[in-house]
């Protein structure tokens, strides 16, 4: 494990190909539901639809932490291979994706897009906890979060910008407007670009004791050496990690939620601008209208992110100097993201432009979601497993996603809330503060860092 400390540009450097990550999921969380619902799919199907992103992330994560962990390259490292070989498939996809012309090419792109995203993805919060000694680690995590921040509100905004810039919004029955095509060309080149940025402009440490790494690399060879591997942290997971993981369940339903509904339930309940059938009288109209109410709601979604970069920042500059208790401010973060939520059903086309502040509220808590609970985690889990251990916990961020996907949120708001589709957006909101309140269940003790984590510059 690296002791040295590390200054601000070191570390903005190995985390900056989380920008083009970012622009995948902000473009796909934004635009999937709307690429589906063009293509034919019914409120009702869209989460099943969805189920590629949580399903890659469940089998790829594991397996690329396990193999991650075994990697070394004199000139490539331990993780960069993984940033690379993810960041050519995932702008593929990208620039592929809004070619679809039927809702299986549509979901069999989102498939790859998300695996090859996994492929990338949690290297790099392998990365923090390789290079950056126990007191930066959270320093490192939040630098992290501003750089997502900053992918999701600019990604988020890229429909409406392009469409200012003159590109058009416009499309007949079943055809994805122009303003998509581009935006997701614009994300393919900013992916590849801030991945490879990262891959040129850091370096990795060897394994201190290269004969034992290449012994043990020898021994445990193949992906059955790496199943055992992955079940036996399984069973032997730190306490903490069980704690986090029911904090992680009812978090990442709540954003999954979002991802697959606010589309349709805010075009619908907010601008009352839901997708007309084909057909439908004045249907050019309607459809003009719903592509404008959708960049509107990508637009919104992206102050999520402005509002978590800048959470981020401030939490930057406090941990910089500072002890922070992590479990209060995750906690406090969630409630205030769920509360985000629940105001959603309160706006109207009349008071539409209060949707910003729902999500701002949102970006809160999706700032703590990307750097808390990883700072929690990092110092309970051996430094030479880090690359098994991060992608265990993604189980649990993967698991309630695959839940929602199956049936969880149609079952959960139909039963509970009523039919109208903006309870999905109240449904997600209640999920958010649970997750917030079985943060009191993690104790100080369940901590290796004791819950405090000093960090100075």
């Amino acid at each position: 494990m690296n002791t040295k400390r590390l200054s601000f540009w070191e570390i903005w450097n190995m985390s900056f190909g989380f920008l083009g990550i970012q622009f995948g999921f902000a473009l796909q969380g934004g635009n999937m539901s709307r690429i589906f619902q063009t293509l034919g799919a019914s409120k009702d199907e869209i989460p099943m639809l969805w189920i590629a992103a949580p399903l890659t992330g469940l089998l790829v994560q594991p397996i690329i932490g396990y193999l991650s962990d075994r990697t070394w390259h004199p000139r490539w490292g331990r993780r960069r291979p993984y940033f690379l070989l993810g960041a050519v498939f995932s702008s593929l996809a990208l620039f592929f994706m809004p070619y679809s012309s039927a809702l299986w090419m549509a979901a069999g792109f989102l498939w790859i897009l998300d695996a090859s995203i996994n492929i990338s993805m949690e290297p790099f919060r392998a990365l923090v906890a390789d290079k950056l000694p126990e007191e930066q680690r959270s320093y490192g995590f939040v630098l992290q979060t501003l750089i997502i921040g900053i992918g999701t509100w600019v990604a988020s905004n890229l429909p409406w910008f392009v469409t200012a810039m003159g590109v058009s919004n416009e499309a007949g029955a079943g055809e994805i407007p122009q303003s998509v095509y581009v935006s997701f060309a614009v994300g393919a080149f900013v992916f590849m670009t801030s991945i490879l940025y990262t891959v040129f402009k850091t370096t990795e440490e060897p394994p201190a004791d290269m004969a034992a790494f290449e012994l043990e690399r020898a021994e445990k060879r193949g992906l059955f050496a790496g199943a055992l591997e992955i079940s036996a942290f399984i069973a032997r997971m730190p306490s903490v990690m069980v704690k986090l993981g029911a904090v992680q369940f009812f978090s990442w339903f709540a954003f999954f939620t979002m991802w697959s509904f606010a589309t349709p339930a805010l075009t619908e309940h907010v601008f009352a601008a839901a997708l007309p059938q084909d057909g439908v009288e004045d249907f050019n109209v309607l459809s003009a209208a719903y592509n404008e109410a959708a960049n509107a709601v990508s637009s919104a979604m992206g102050v999520y992110g402005l509002s978590s970069m800048v959470f981020a920042l401030l939490l930057s500059v406090w941990t910089s100097r500072r002890g922070i208790d992590q479990r209060l401010i995750h906690l406090a973060s969630l409630t205030l993201g769920g509360v985000g939520f629940l105001t959603m059903v309160l706006w109207t086309p009349e008071t539409a432009g209060n949707l910003k502040w729902s999500f701002a509220l949102i970006g809160i808590a999706w700032g703590s979601i990307l750097s808390m609970p990883y700072a929690m985690l990092s110092g309970a889990i051996p430094a030479d497993r880090m690359g098994v251990g991060m992608g265990v916990f993604n189980m649990f961020i993967v698991i309630p996603q695959i839940a929602a996907a199956l049936g969880g949120i149609n079952w959960a708001y139909k039963t509970f809330l009523g039919e109208d589709v903006i309870q999905t957006m109240v449904l997600a909101g209640i999920s958010l503060i649970i997750a917030g309140l079985l943060n009191l269940f993690i104790r100080r003790s369940d901590l290796r860092s004791d819950g405090l984590v000093e960090a100075n510059l």
